[in-house]
């Protein structure tokens, strides 16, 4: 269950941040009410943090959160255009897990990657199957030649950059990505660090998404928006989450949020899971042929 890409401006502490360290109170020094409800906090927390968080495999959430899946079903669309191309790029592959899912793959086929660890791990999944692992920064340029690619793909880039899709893509070629939308998964967001302003809040509109993509040459030939529940079951969830989907609280810490995490705790053991929202969008351009 990925969380919010990071695109600027990125989410800033508010009034609940600063609140952090007054959440205490009659609840001691971990928020929870009960010793045992102390011991299982403790214990759900030690846990989570120091679950691996590495590639882009949600598993370790299984029973603990869920996320409700947009109803176009990316991974089989996108595995249907693969089984019709000739050469693909898959843009930001993470740990290469929804690539390797595809049964049948182009004869040509690139993945990028910019975190270290995801690109070990993305190597050793699809180098076995013929893919080509690339460490790029994910900054222009692209380090591949004009018009090399047929279909680019990318599930929830961080950035996408239209101008060097749209250089790479060959005539009549074919752009297709989920996207994160505006606002993913803000109930949680808000809860550590305030109330934020419209402007992140705003953030990865879709229709700013078609502009772009008009801009650099390219014609929108579908774009689709959905919002999704999202169950967060116990704190350890929460906090992985936090750890893997880095940017959603940035900088995020058991140390710094634990008297937060402890009010949130006893929240969700008294009233059930943590509910919030995650937007995503399904957006498809041609290059012109």
């Amino acid at each position: 269950m990925p969380g919010t890409p990071a695109e600027a401006p990125r989410p800033e502490p508010g009034p609940a941040a600063e609140a952090t360290g007054a959440a205490t109170g009659a609840t001691g020094a971990t928020g929870a009410r009960t010793a045992s409800e102390r011991a299982r906090f403790d214990a759900l927390v030690a846990e989570a943090a120091t679950a691996p968080v590495d590639g882009w495999d949600f598993s370790w959430l299984d029973g603990r959160a869920t996320e409700q899946r947009p109803s176009w079903g990316y991974a089989r669309a996108m595995a249907d255009r693969m089984g019709r191309a000739g050469a693909a790029l898959d843009i930001q592959t993470g740990g290469g897990e929804v690539l390797a899912s595809v049964p049948r793959l182009p004869p040509l086929v690139v993945a990028t990657e910019a975190w270290p660890p995801n690109v070990a791990r993305a190597t050793a999944l699809l180098h076995p199957l013929g893919v080509a692992v690339v460490a790029d920064t994910d900054e222009p340029p692209l380090p591949f030649g004009d018009g090399a690619f047929d279909l680019v793909v990318s599930r929830h880039p961080v950035t996408t950059w239209w101008p060097e899709i749209a250089r790479v893509l060959a005539p009549g070629g074919t752009y297709f990505s989920q996207q994160v939308g505006p606002a993913s998964v803000f109930e949680l967001v808000e809860y550590f660090l305030g109330p934020q302003p419209p402007e992140v809040r705003g953030a990865r509109d879709p229709e700013r998404a078609r502009a772009e993509a008009e801009a650099a040459g390219l014609d929108v030939v579908d774009l689709r928006m959905e919002k999704l529940r999202t169950e967060f079951f116990d704190i350890g969830a929460v906090v992985y989450f936090l750890r893997k989907v880095i940017w959603m609280v940035p900088g995020f810490t058991v140390e710094e949020y634990r008297p937060r995490l402890a009010e949130l705790h006893h929240r969700i053991e008294t009233g059930g899971p943590f509910v919030a929202h995650t937007t995503r969008y399904l957006i498809e351009a041609r290059k012109p042929g």
